[in-house]
């Protein structure tokens, strides 16, 4: 899948996402999928042309870069923005499931005298995150959540940190002893990877919030339907109070009558 097919499904997401959610597109797309397109070929191009040693054996300089860069920065980002993405298409194919299923709903009411405008309707209308909605939304931000989190503690294993090192030393075999190997352009290749990583701190974040936002409102509409049942729960009984106090004073009124006749 192209980035412009990803950005076109997202963007069908992001119409029934909440702020945050249209937050956290953005920032997706801007800072780190066009960040990655545009700059991170000339960034990190000569990632392995310009990984150099000091030593001619065949195969030390090899075997060293493999050691030191077992998975390059590049492919580790494009493979965690495609998991990371991947949950919100999940909300996407429960949007098309309910509007086929309001279109079939209204084909079979009306029939082929169904209105375009109500066809039009159908696709555009934005839909609550309420109901099976809410639980497949939660559950794309709970495995986003896992993904960023997922990638960046393997980044920083991977690699021990995200600095990048001007000098590592080498002994693995065919490398005849210890050998230097130097990096090209570390500060710039540091300076990149913070922004990636700060990129997916922030949308973590943004996660986060809107996970709880939508934790909130949900317990929201929970308390409203529980004070709403014992509102009308509650008017019987009030009803039944006021029956009875109306008839202990109808009760009072006819045992006073009854003592003033036996006295007369």
């Amino acid at each position: 899948m192209s980035w412009g097919a990803l950005y076109a499904q997202l963007g069908g997401v992001n119409k029934h996402s909440t702020s945050l959610g249209k937050i956290w597109l953005s920032v997706l797309f801007i800072f780190r999928i066009t960040i990655l397109v545009l700059a991170a070929e000339s960034v990190w191009g000569d990632e392995q042309s310009d990984f150099t040693c000091n030593t001619q054996q065949p195969g030390c300089k090899n075997v060293c870069y493999d050691h030191f860069f077992p998975v390059s920065h590049i492919r580790l980002w494009c493979l965690q923005l495609i998991f990371v993405s991947t949950p919100a298409l999940m909300v996407a194919m429960h949007v098309a499931y309910r509007r086929r299923g309001a279109k079939r709903d209204l084909m079979a009411t009306h029939g082929d005298q169904s209105k375009e405008d109500d066809l039009k309707n159908i696709k555009n209308k934005r839909l609550p995150i309420t109901g099976p909605l809410w639980w497949t939304y939660t559950c794309s931000l709970f495995f986003r959540l896992i993904f960023e989190g997922g990638f960046m503690y393997a980044l920083y294993v991977v690699y021990g940190g995200f600095d990048m090192p001007r000098l590592v030393k080498c002994e693995v075999w065919p490398c005849p002893n210890k050998v230097d190997c130097f990096i090209s352009r570390p500060t710039e290749k540091t300076v990149f990877t913070y922004f990636m990583v700060g990129s997916s701190a922030i949308c973590m974040v943004l996660n986060v919030a809107e996970l709880t936002y939508l934790i909130i409102k949900a317990l929201m509409r929970c308390s409203e339907r529980r004070s709403k049942r014992r509102r009308a729960n509650g008017r019987p009984d009030s009803l039944t109070k006021d029956k009875a106090l109306f008839q202990n004073q109808q009760n009072e009124i006819l045992l006073s009558d009854l003592s003033r006749d036996k006295t007369v």
